[in-house]
């Protein structure tokens, strides 16, 4: 007993020290950017070095003073918000329906709403400027958020109508018979009821509008410039400013790792459902 009992703890032992060196290959990226980003641009361009020799905090006060930097927070925060409550007004009745009605076409028409997200997002970019531009929309918030809607929506429907088909018909039935009009059982009683699948659903559509490049780089140029494109087009006479990056970088990673923090549990039990 005493044998396997050693074995067990040997195994176990290996087991955490793979984890732990998982988990410190996953973060050095990480660590390398806030390394970067404490870093003059003198220091990161001379040598190597595990932390900073001459530690500085003036990248982080360039973002927070030039308005070209702290305006593409604001913005890409703006229209990744509004993304996200549009897409979940759109989602939430068109997943109802999808898992409570039968009707003709509605896997063909299920299909085609995944098929959408499953394209690139370089396939909408031209007919997307070319509307914007026509009807006065280009370079504002809302011309963003409605371009990500087109591929936000599809992943909402199917990851909601996952979590709605888990919930008994019979509750709304008896809803009805009790005298609850839809809308008020929808509010009152559906959806804390699928409070879960609505965070996944919002955990998806704010990241997938966060990190987007193309759509968001292509559909603005000064007044709703996200934080990633002007990432991508800061460039001076002198070359890129590897420190001013760095920072932007690590601010751009706190806006995702607090929403992460706040639906981990709701995106636990996606995963336990199979919805994620």
């Amino acid at each position: 007993m005493s044998n396997q009992a050693s074995v067990n703890h040997n195994r176990v032992s290996r087991s955490n020290w793979v984890v732990i060196l998982y988990i410190v290959f996953l973060m050095l990226p990480i660590y390398w950017l806030i390394n970067m980003s404490l870093k003059t641009n003198a220091e990161i361009l001379g040598g190597f070095s595990l932390w900073p020799q001459d530690l500085t905090f003036q990248n982080y006060i360039t973002i927070f003073t030039d308005p070209s930097w702290y305006s593409g927070y604001l913005n890409s925060i703006t229209y990744v918000v509004m993304n996200t409550i549009i897409s979940l007004v759109v989602a939430l009745p068109a997943a109802y329906a999808f898992s409570r009605y039968t009707f003709m076409g509605d896997k063909h028409l299920f299909f085609w709403l995944l098929s959408n997200r499953m394209a690139p997002p370089a396939v909408f970019v031209l007919p997307f400027f070319q509307l914007y531009s026509s009807v006065g929309l280009f370079d504002t918030h809302i011309a963003v958020a409605l371009a990500h809607t087109l591929f936000n929506v599809p992943l909402a429907v199917w990851i909601l109508e996952g979590f709605m088909r888990g919930v008994p018909k019979e509750i709304d039935e008896t809803a009805y018979i009790d005298g609850y009009s839809f809308f008020h059982f929808f509010r009152k009683i559906f959806m804390p009821l699928i409070a879960s699948g609505i965070g996944v659903a919002a955990f998806f559509c704010f990241m997938f509008s966060w990190v987007e490049l193309l759509l968001s780089r292509t559909l603005t140029s000064v007044e709703a410039k996200s934080i990633a494109a002007t990432m991508t087009r800061t460039v001076s006479a002198s070359g890129l400013d590897w420190g001013v990056l760095a920072a932007a970088g690590v601010l751009t990673i706190i806006p995702g790792a607090l929403v992460i923090y706040f639906v981990r549990n709701h995106i636990a039990k996606g995963f336990a459902l199979g919805r994620v």
